[in-house]
């Protein structure tokens, strides 16, 4: 079979949560990604909201069997020999759509071929066809290496996506915790992490500190982090907005390197946003804006699919006027700004 060889390896990734601004939720997912030499293959599929088989949150007997199975231990769940690539993030219903391939032995080499976007039981090559996607010939030992290491505990590991809330049990940590644990994101509320076990810390992620935390308390807290040795990310919360909250603390957890990232740039200032993106995805930008009397309003600014580059993208004068926000958003990348004005 003639394809040409590429490189096969293994890394974590995350589809981004999210409390999306018609009140609705977006269910946080870490999964591991397949790197194609040396980029995202989900990046070679625009605009897809999609996790590959190998997600962190389903249990550990079905992952080892996703494993199995792209090592073709067993057969194939589909008819024609073909495999779930990527899947919906919510459900995981081959019904709401999936991309599959055949994938083969080719003598000691592994072959991914004829990927398709698949509704049901058999594909449609020729309607539902990605016909610029491969095929992919992997050495057969770099291939059961990487795959290999999911099982034997040498894999990269996914990311911790827990997260301790430094703050008074009062409304907004409280709304905050519970609209993190709607997204799949574990939260607990503390005062301080004094006299806290170090396994216990390392179950963290991500650190975010509430307005009404000292710079001693922070530091208390930082301290107690180090001890234990345990590196996470820290967040200061820009405003009591719990949407805003969350989207700073979905991008605190996005520990992947910035070029397997589809979203790499925010600016925002004098009523325009900078944004960069390495794929064609769609970008939703949305904005947040307190009032004189504290009151939270929420704008949608922008809603496309770009190419890849740098795009200036002029926002509405009333939606990001005073003290105001910008969060920038694809399937898998969100970033946080503040509007700076001239």
């Amino acid at each position: 079979m003639s394809a040409a060889y590429a490189t096969f390896g293994l890394a974590p990734a995350m589809r981004a949560g999210g409390v999306l601004a018609d009140g609705g939720y977006q269910v946080h997912r870490d999964f591991v990604d397949f790197i194609v030499d040396g980029r995202p293959l989900l990046f070679q599929l625009s605009d897809l909201d999609a996790v590959s088989p190998l997600a962190s949150d389903v249990p550990p007997a079905i992952f080892t069997a996703q494993v199995r199975s792209l090592l073709l231990e067993t057969g194939a769940p589909l008819p024609d020999g073909r495999y779930i690539v990527y899947g919906c993030p919510e459900c995981e219903d081959l019904a709401c759509g999936a991309v599959t391939a055949v994938i083969e032995h080719d003598g000691d080499d592994v072959v991914w071929r004829d990927f398709a976007w698949q509704t049901d039981q058999r594909a449609d090559l020729e309607l539902n066809g990605y016909h610029g996607i491969g095929p992919f010939r992997f050495d057969g030992a770099e291939y059961r290496s990487a795959l290999a290491a999911l099982l034997d505990g040498t894999a990269p590991a996914a990311h911790r996506r827990r997260v301790l809330l430094i703050g008074a049990r009062v409304a907004l940590p409280a709304k905050l915790a519970a609209a993190l644990r709607t997204i799949g994101i574990g939260a607990d509320i503390t005062r301080d992490a004094h006299d806290v076990p170090a396994e216990e810390l390392r179950a963290y992620g991500a650190v975010a500190f509430g307005r009404g935390i000292t710079q001693e308390e922070r530091a208390a807290v930082r301290h107690s982090f180090d001890q234990a040795g345990v590196e996470v990310a820290y967040v200061d919360g820009l405003a009591p907005i719990v949407p805003l909250l969350v989207a700073q603390i979905e991008h605190a957890l996005d520990r992947s390197p910035t070029e397997r990232r589809r979203l790499t740039r925010l600016v925002a200032a004098d009523g325009e946003a900078g944004v960069e993106v390495t794929s064609p995805c769609r970008v939703r930008l949305t904005a947040y804006r307190l009032d004189r009397l504290n009151r939270t309003h929420t704008h949608e600014l922008f809603d496309g699919v770009l190419e890849p580059g740098r795009h200036r993208i002029a926002l509405d004068p009333k939606a990001v006027k005073g003290e105001s926000f910008v969060v920038a958003r694809t399937s898998g990348s969100v970033l946080v700004e503040a509007m700076a004005h001239g």
